[in-house]
């Protein structure tokens, strides 16, 4: 009768080591790419996530955040007084409050009613309001070192638009950024019906350098290389139009 092949156990321990001993660098490698598929969808800073879209709607305000760390770098000390003026107005106060030596404020100009109880104690606070834009803000000339206006703008016919922007410059001491969306993003129609009155008009950057011309506002070129060294050094791509302005004087 044939005997069997003997396996020593050294040689089966051999086998199995080796082929165990490749699994912890399969772990790492799997790992890795595990986060860095988490932090592609977080919408780390200049990703493309960094725009929330729901039911195909987009939100330069979320831009606003992202992109405090490099505002800080732009103005220095001019973040110490803010007003943030547009939609969820709420959630960029609450950010900015959190860093140091920091007050803000903000105006949300449209409804709040499904506001969280943390937007609403802003407003009870008086550290937010609720205010249509397309009349004069509640507030004296140079009031805040800078002034922060996103998804707002958009919205405004040419008649109040002439009139806002510049009410928005005057109450700036320091400077005002605007975040206006591209004409290519598209916003949800029934979102816009219900919440701003109107659909949003996007308007491209050369429509916007020839508003600052009519309306006399500068645009300030210090701040703006100082941004783009903070942006290029994060690896920020902008989603949304930035421009920073001077105030009036």
């Amino acid at each position: 009768m044939p005997r069997r092949p003997v396996v020593s156990r050294h040689h089966v321990d051999s086998r199995a080591s080796s082929s165990f001993s490749g699994l912890p660098i399969l772990l790492i490698v799997g790992a890795v790419i595990l986060v860095c598929f988490i932090y592609s969808r977080s919408g780390g800073i200049g990703s493309s996530n960094s725009v929330t879209h729901v039911e195909g709607d987009f939100s330069c305000t979320v831009e606003v955040q992202n992109t405090i760390p490099l505002l800080k770098k732009a103005y220095g000390d001019a973040i110490h007084k803010v007003l943030h003026v547009g939609p969820d107005t709420c959630s960029v106060v609450s950010m900015l409050l959190k860093e140091e030596e920091t007050e803000a404020w903000g105006v949300e100009p449209y409804d709040i009613e499904d506001a969280d109880n943390r937007c609403k104690s802003l407003v009870r606070k008086g550290i937010v309001r609720v205010a249509d834009i397309k009349f004069p803000l509640p507030y004296r000339a140079k009031s805040f070192s800078l002034v922060i206006v996103s998804d707002a703008l958009d919205y405004l016919s040419p008649k109040y638009l002439n009139k806002t922007l510049p009410d928005l410059a005057r109450v700036s001491a320091g400077g005002l950024v605007l975040y206006a969306g591209y004409p290519g993003h598209q916003k949800s129609k029934s979102t816009e019906a219900s919440k701003f009155g109107r659909p949003a008009k996007m308007k491209s950057p050369s429509w916007w350098v020839r508003f600052f011309v009519q309306t006399s506002l500068e645009e300030n070129d210090v701040a703006i290389k100082k941004f783009e060294q903070a942006a290029v050094k994060k690896a920020y791509r902008p989603n949304c139009q930035i421009f920073h302005l001077k105030p009036y004087n």
